[in-house]
């Protein structure tokens, strides 16, 4: 109860916080002797600490073994030199705090979040879990078993995994095109041995960062950082050149993924996004806020309230660090398919030829500023925003700057935005349905290729 209404409190404080001109709070930043950088920022509005420490281990990395790195990332928390699974889950569930691992694209990482009586022993537990895995056999065998029954599970569900396949078709031979979570083929040969190489070779100090904010004193914490993690030894950082792929297609290509059973056409549309660190990110989500971001957007006013084609659709801009993808995506009945997709490309049309006026910019820009500072003033959205600093390679101006940035949007500025990132032709396609009834029909749209949903991969 006292863990509830602790975070009860720090809820009401950091909304209190909300405003317009929203910066990070002041951090300090160091590495230790072995590599690791260490971020530090203290919030004393309520007694609680967050954890979040990333490494360069993130599914890019995976090789041919897609999902490995997904898997390591879960296998953290099997148990370590010092504690069993059982006991992590006990320890963390006793003193009301949260743990987890996880992996992503470009990173993987850990997160915590505890009562400021209860740091020792969490902060131990933390050390086990990221110096001293030991990747338990059993654990790890039940977990891969779990890990095929829900990828078999979420290809019953076209709206889980229309991303894996919009990814696949959309980034070729680039590593993103892989999904993080991996494929039967690929997970069903991923051993103990392959999660302890990976974990080696790829949760290095010298491309790793922790970030500690909450209610300490830095001098302090600076000390049990350096006691816990300083002698931390791990192979030395891997250098890997990457070249960001080429999104520029050359024509309009649809790939069909066909679901015997399908009642309804999922779908998405789009090509070339923009990475991480576009300088125009800014811009780029206030457009897309008018376009397909919130639920007045154009496109969920066209396909849901005045049509009825669908109860939702959307686009988003999907960054990564090398680069990113743009998309529209919805769903729709079998029978609807065509007018659905025609719409979609009816209203991506109109923003290009229409664009937008005044009126219309500064609605969405007061919705883009008043959903801002809620997505960073919690001391776990802050703690994550530090290690992304370290991923991404950005610093806090991108936050300090946001506002600002939206403010000055013109409606001249947001002419070229749209003309520059929001792809208008050579669009690329990706359905999944019922084959049978769709095909002939959507061949009108680009070069058609087919795939099974039965299939393994994507």
């Amino acid at each position: 109860m006292k863990n509830i209404l602790i975070l009860v409190f720090a809820l009401c404080a950091f909304a209190a916080k909300a405003q317009n001109n929203f910066k990070v709070p002041p951090y300090e930043t160091f590495k230790l002797k072995n590599g690791l950088t260490v971020y530090l920022m203290e919030q004393h509005e309520v007694p609680l600490i967050n954890v979040s420490a990333v490494f360069d281990a993130g599914a890019i990395n995976d090789g041919l073994s897609y999902g490995l790195a997904s898997l390591t990332a879960d296998a953290l928390l099997f148990g370590t030199q010092k504690y069993t699974k059982a006991q992590i889950e006990e320890m963390t569930d006793y003193v009301g705090a949260s743990l987890s691992t996880y992996a992503s694209k470009d990173n993987a990482g850990l997160a915590a979040s505890f009562a400021v009586k209860d740091q020792d022993k969490l902060f131990e537990l933390i050390q086990q879990v990221l110096i001293h895995p030991v990747f338990d056999a059993t654990e790890f065998d039940k977990h891969r078993q779990r890990t095929l029954l829900e990828l078999a599970q979420a290809k019953e569900s076209p709206r889980s995994v229309i991303g894996n396949y919009y990814n696949a078709f959309l980034f070729g031979n680039f590593p993103y095109a892989t999904p993080t979570t991996g494929s039967k083929s690929t997970v069903e040969k991923i051993d103990v041995a392959a999660v302890k190489a990976f974990y080696q070779s790829n949760y290095t100090t010298g491309k790793g960062a922790i970030s500690i904010v909450g209610d300490f004193k830095a001098a302090d914490m600076k000390k049990k950082v350096t006691a816990l993690f300083g002698e931390w030894k791990t192979a030395p950082a891997r250098m890997v050149k990457r070249v960001a792929p080429n999104l520029e297609f050359d024509k309009a290509r649809v790939l069909l993924v066909n679901k015997d059973d399908a009642r309804e056409t999922t779908f998405m549309i789009g090509g070339k996004g923009i990475d991480y660190n576009s300088p125009d990110y800014v811009p780029v989500v206030v457009i897309n806020t008018i376009l397909g971001g919130r639920f007045t957007s154009w496109l969920n006013d066209a396909l849901r309230v005045n049509s009825g084609l669908t109860y939702g659709a959307g686009s988003r801009f999907t960054r990564y660090k090398y680069a990113g993808t743009f998309g529209i995506s919805t769903f729709t009945k079998n029978s609807t398919t065509i007018p659905a997709i025609d719409m979609a490309l009816s209203v991506l049309d109109s923003l290009h030829k229409t664009g937008i006026n005044e009126e219309i910019l500064a609605s969405a820009k007061a919705y883009v500023k008043g959903d801002f500072p809620p997505d960073y003033e919690s001391a776990g959205a802050l703690a994550r925003l530090l290690t992304d600093m370290f991923t991404y390679n950005f610093d806090e101006s991108f936050i300090n700057t946001f506002q600002a940035k939206v403010d000055g949007l013109t409606v001249a500025q947001a002419k070229n935005i749209i003309a520059t990132y929001f792809p208008k032709d050579k669009l690329q396609f990706v359905l999944v349905g019922k084959a049978s009834e769709i095909k002939e029909q959507v061949k009108k749209y680009g070069e058609l290729s087919e795939k099974q949903i039965k299939a393994d991969g994507f």
